[in-house]
């Protein structure tokens, strides 16, 4: 009984799947970087922030860990033309869901009016990935 051949990639796969790479490292590195309490890292928070940091519940950084690292899941996925990248991100999404209810609901990180461009940017980000790979597993480019 023979398969049908996996659709071709079509080269903005390989494109976005890049960028959401480099994406999604830069979130793992703030990640694991204020997890450690690199020094250098947070010198550019203010003492609340790094109070609000180190007060965050157990919870809230699962939630985090969840959004980055079930991106750059996505992302190696992606590349490797998993289906799986879809759940992958969808992962990263409930995750990202959870974290900006707390920084921005439950505990609102003190001075962070000026981040909220780069929330707004995550979650386009986020969505538009999860969308991407929803329509490259339909299409049959994702295996």
């Amino acid at each position: 009984m023979a398969t049908a051949a996996p659709a071709k990639a079509p080269v903005h796969l390989w494109i976005v799947g890049v960028v959401s790479l480099l994406w999604n490292a830069f979130g793992a590195l703030d990640y694991v970087m204020s997890q450690l309490r690199n020094e250098a890292w947070l010198s550019q928070l203010t003492e609340a922030q790094r109070a609000w940091l180190d007060a965050s519940p157990a919870w809230a950084d699962a939630a985090w860990a969840f959004g980055v690292w079930g991106a750059l899941l996505g992302s190696v996925l992606l590349l490797m033309r998993s289906r799986h990248a879809f759940w992958a991100f969808a992962v990263s999404l409930a995750g990202l869901a959870v974290s900006t209810v707390y920084q921005h609901v439950v505990s609102p990180m003190p001075g962070a009016g000026s981040m909220n461009m780069l929330m707004i940017a995550i979650w386009i980000v986020a969505l538009g990935l999860l969308v991407y790979t929803y329509r490259m597993r339909s299409s049959g480019v994702l295996r």
